[in-house]
């Protein structure tokens, strides 16, 4: 029937006060029942029945009397000595009025009942109070060997099975369920009661709860939405644990918790992906995938190994980078049966015949292009970098793309290439006009489009794992303005959607993709500190575990995002994706700019590339200062090089 205590250590105060006048008020007439069989020898002896109306002068004498002691205020797991000697004395003037009772019964010559009853009521009223106390000690010391005590929100078939893993791992101690299902309330599953999310004040005050462990891999984004809302009020750390598929493999166990998905925070339900789009560049085809190592390029290469392309391979200039995904993908593709031939390939998209010789020796068909810088404010100090791995290596690996008759080229641009701030958004707007060129020649058949989208949860240059480290450090938390806002997408959406998009390309495109709503970052970085389980300190909460610090805006950062360079933007057959309406550069002009950016890379001239990106790049509005840390051959007197600064004003 399951074990009885955990339900009772969860209920309310006021609640178990109530219980414990309910108990004595069924123990005592029961130890006087005891008493007077223990006396008699046999349950129903003739001086009982005359003494029948003790049966209810003792418990209503007995509670007035403990009420008076002070026995009903004891917190139970914290009875000691005193709680003894008021269970004693409150026995004791129950047993003398029995005594004084009995002289009005026949049983006035039994001296010995009032003794017995005495003895039996403090075992039943004292005993039942120390064996809860013993078990709440017992769970205590349970505790006291690293069984951390846990809620498990969701008591469905993965919260049950979560229970049973948990209880095996010994690291956590499940001690309530809490379920928004009203007709599971006051239900047990193996001995762990069932309790609604009102009831989560009173658990965590009670068994000294600081983590919930979500069990609902069910539900909708929606639904998981309302329910972190939900607890982001309380002082707990809110975690997920792995799928059981995941469990199962060996891959992970029960004791690799994961924080909160923060897709989830955005409260967006993802649409799922079109099976043809998915497939429909991929599938059967030779995939190539450039930047293979980073954090786009990586998701990109998982979902593109699902679709079960002849071969699969990986371009990327990090090593170890190379070496992780290789062997992600690896075992990735046995553990689902993929025959699927992965080639990790070291080389970088700057480097044509390099290039060329992969494209040729294994007949790329399709290629996704996901190398290149993107944090702003590195590229920023590095600007003759930007241009050549952002730029120039763009246009070397689409025009080897096209020579090899590769069928479809997709380029991952960002929402920072319009109207940009920075060297970095300037440099993939020309990336894009490049392709542009590239896609309106007579002659080329391959497909060259462009996907743009904003910041995406989870990437390396995403704030997310910046702010979840700052919190795991102590804090603060760092972020760059007040109302500074961007436009977040799962990792996960963000590389099915490029897929998708890049199927449906024709040639020139830029596919915007719908991010939802702003989000300021502010309010993201509070929500995190709150699910894990600490508040923030500021003025309201003095003393908050962690600070926020705004660090201000960062050479070349905006304070909003944008995803259209104009107003024009037509629908396409999925619904979380647009078409651009974009301007081109005539030829004539792209290629000058082209050519004098190169010659100011080879002069190591910053200062010369910046103003060809300004003129190359009509919406490029710097902010503040630009800074190289190189400037050619020009050296201080003390025969260090000083910095390239450009002061721009504000346009």
């Amino acid at each position: 029937m399951g074990n009885p205590f955990l339900w009772l250590l969860g209920l309310p105060r006021d609640r178990k006060r109530w219980l414990m006048v309910a108990a004595d008020f069924v123990m005592l007439p029961l130890a006087l029942w005891s008493a007077f069989m223990l006396r008699f020898a046999q349950p129903f002896p003739p001086a009982m029945q005359s003494a029948w109306w003790l049966f209810l002068v003792v418990p209503l004498a007995g509670l007035f009397v403990f009420s008076r002691l002070g026995l009903y205020r004891a917190v139970v797991r914290y009875m000691g000595w005193r709680a003894i000697a008021s269970v004693s004395i409150g026995v004791t003037i129950l047993a003398a009025a029995v005594f004084v009772g009995t002289l009005f019964t026949e049983a006035h010559t039994r001296a010995s009942i009032p003794l017995i009853f005495a003895a039996v009521a403090f075992l039943y009223v004292g005993g039942s109070r120390f064996v809860v106390r013993a078990w709440y000690q017992m769970l205590t010391h349970a505790r006291g060997r690293g069984a951390e005590p846990v809620i498990i929100f969701g008591a469905g078939v993965s919260g049950a099975n979560l229970a049973v893993h948990l209880r095996a791992g010994g690291r956590f101690l499940p001690i309530a369920f809490v379920d928004e299902d009203r007709n599971l309330h006051g239900s047990l599953i193996d001995s762990i009661p069932i309790y609604g999310p009102d009831r989560i004040p009173e658990l965590l005050e009670a068994f000294a709860v600081r983590r919930v462990l979500l069990a609902i891999p069910s539900a909708n984004r929606r639904v998981r939405r309302r329910i972190v809302d939900l607890l982001e009020a309380y002082p707990v750390h809110v975690q997920t644990i792995p799928n059981m598929d995941e469990m199962a493999s060996g891959g992970l166990s029960i004791n690799d918790l994961r924080d909160i998905d923060i897709g989830d925070l955005l409260g967006r339900e993802p649409v799922p992906a079109v099976a043809e789009l998915l497939a429909g560049s991929i599938r059967d085809r030779v995939v190539m995938i450039s930047g293979a190592g980073g954090s786009i390029g990586s998701e990109l290469c998982r979902k593109a190994l699902l679709q079960f392309p002849k071969t699969l391979i990986l371009f990327e200039r990090n090593e170890f980078g190379l070496y992780t995904i290789e062997r992600e993908l690896l075992a990735l593709g046995r553990s689902r049966g993929i025959s699927t031939r992965v080639v990790a390939i070291l080389g970088s998209v700057s480097n044509s015949r390099r290039l060329k010789s992969v494209l040729q020796e294994f007949a790329v068909q399709t290629v996704y292009h996901a190398a290149a810088y993107k944090h702003v404010p590195i590229v920023e100090h590095n600007v003759l970098e930007g241009v050549e791995n952002n730029v120039f290596a763009t246009r070397v690996f689409a025009e080897a793309a096209a020579e090899c008759g590769v069928e479809r080229f997709v380029l991952i641009s960002t929402d920072k290439a319009v109207r940009p701030t920075s060297v970095m958004g300037a440099t993939k707007r020309l990336a894009e006009l490049v392709l542009q060129d590239l896609a309106s020649r007579q002659g080329i058949k391959t497909v060259f489009t462009m996907v743009r989208f904003g910041n995406v949860l989870g990437s390396s240059g995403s704030v997310v794992p910046l702010f979840h480290q700052q919190i795991l450090d102590g804090g603060p938390v760092t972020v760059t303005h007040p109302e500074i806002t961007r436009y977040f997408m799962t990792i996960s959406e963000a590389a099915a959607l490029v897929i998708q998009a890049g199927t449906m390309a024709v040639g020139g495109e830029v596919y915007v993709l719908d991010m939802g709503e702003p989000v300021r970052i502010v309010d993201l970085a509070r929500r995190m500190i709150s699910l894990h389980g600490l508040r923030v300190r500021d003025g309201a909460h003095p003393d908050g575990e962690i600070g926020i610090v705004f660090s201000g805006l960062r050479p070349g950062e905006k304070l909003f995002e944008e995803l259209l360079i104009g107003a024009n933007a037509s629908g396409t057959s999925h619904p979380k994706i647009l078409r651009a309406e974009e301007t081109f550069l005539q030829v004539s002009k792209l290629e000058s700019y082209l050519r004098d950016l190169q010659e100011a890379s080879s002069n190591v001239d910053a200062r010369r590339a910046y103003e060809v990106l300004r003129e190359a790049v009509h919406d490029f509005r710097p902010l503040g200062e630009t800074t190289d840390w190189l400037r050619g051959a020009d050296f201080g007197a003390n025969g260090v090089r000083k910095p390239m600064v450009v002061v721009d004003n504000r346009k």
